[in-house]
């Protein structure tokens, strides 16, 4: 059941323009909070603005950061710090990753996707970007000649924010509720154990950005073609894992496509996955899903400037439910909540 009471928004911070109620009927999440859940939101905000933060400071933020660490009061503190760190990273990533986002040009794209693609491409079941990574490519030593690790891991980030504005919000818009997570592919067809080690410390570092950084970001995680071997190892890895993270882990071989178009529709998957989607130019160059549709998307945040954003800010025409937002009531079910697991991938 979903708490007896009114998801509370706060004009001074909230200026959404998509629904702001998650269909999963689970305490914590936005539209299915409990009134001592909603207090947290206000002490870990006062907290921060008391530490000097002006930014972020939204309800959905403040809910990912608390649920991330399970409403823990005893970790208040801990969330606090954990809130500035990222604040502080921010400001110093690529010269700010506020600036980053606008200006950032990877223009070796193409030639680092021979290698390994890393891509958004259309939506899943539930309204989700689908965010794919292949691995067996992976070449190191000749994807370095072509760029640098400090450009793959920008360009990481910016996919990030990209993510969280503009591609989530037109997906919220399209399905008419609050979406907050994507839906990863990791194909390791071709990934052999020389492979892994050689990236290790790629990986590692892309991994600590999106535990730190990006909470509650995964939705589903479909790992496929995983090698012999690899679900057992799993099994182990899973009993230090959180219950919730591990039910949206799903470890399959080659065998997957019935489970995996289970959750994706045939015409949003690459044909290459099972799917029948061909797009022109290539799937993984496409960026395809509703987020190219002017009906459902808008110009991102980030983009706009400050003489912009504070006019926003001020028109009571942009309401803190959400535009097209639906009524304040449970639907749907899908589960999304802390990650933990240390996978290069979008969560």
């Amino acid at each position: 059941m979903a708490p007896n009471h009114e998801f509370a928004l706060d004009p001074k911070y909230d200026h959404y323009d998509y629904p702001t109620t998650s269909p999963t009927d689970q305490t914590g999440h936005p539209g299915h909070t409990t009134p001592e859940q909603d207090a947290q939101v206000h002490q870990l905000r006062a907290a921060l603005e008391q530490a000097g933060c002006t930014e972020r400071l939204d309800t959905l933020t403040m809910l990912r950061f608390l649920r991330a660490r399970k409403f823990n009061v005893e970790m208040a503190k801990q969330i606090t710090s954990r809130f500035l760190d990222s604040e502080k990273w921010r400001r110093e990533f690529g010269g700010g990753v506020d600036n980053l986002v606008r200006t950032f040009d990877y223009k070796e794209k193409a030639q680092v996707f021979e290698y390994y693609p890393q891509y958004y491409h259309k939506t899943d079941k539930d309204g989700r970007p689908v965010y794919i990574e292949q691995l067996g490519k992976i070449d190191l030593t000749a994807m370095y000649k072509i760029t640098t690790e400090k450009r793959m891991l920008e360009n990481l980030v910016c996919e990030y924010e990209k993510m969280a504005d503009p591609r989530l919000p037109a997906c919220s818009r399209k399905q008419g509720y609050l979406l907050e997570t994507s839906c990863t592919i990791m194909d390791l067809k071709g990934v052999g154990i020389s492979k892994v080690s050689s990236v290790y410390g790629y990986v590692q570092k892309a991994s600590a950005i999106s535990q730190n950084y990006y909470p509650e970001r995964m939705g589903k995680l479909y790992i496929i073609n995983a090698p012999w071997g690899f679900s057992s190892a799993f099994k182990i890895v899973k009993s230090f894992l959180d219950p919730v993270t591990v039910n949206k882990i799903h470890i399959l071989g080659s065998g997957y496509e019935k489970e995996l178009l289970g959750q994706i529709p045939k015409e949003h998957l690459p044909r290459h996955l099972g799917g029948s989607c061909e797009c022109p130019g290539g799937c993984a160059l496409s960026d395809m899903g509703p987020w190219q549709d002017p009906q459902w998307t808008k110009e991102p945040a980030w983009a706009r400037s400050g003489a912009e954003k504070a006019a926003i800010h001020d028109d009571p025409s942009h309401s803190v439910v959400g535009e097209g937002a639906p009524p304040r009531a449970s639907g749907g079910s899908r589960p999304t909540t802390a990650d933990g697991i240390q996978v290069p991938m979008h969560h």
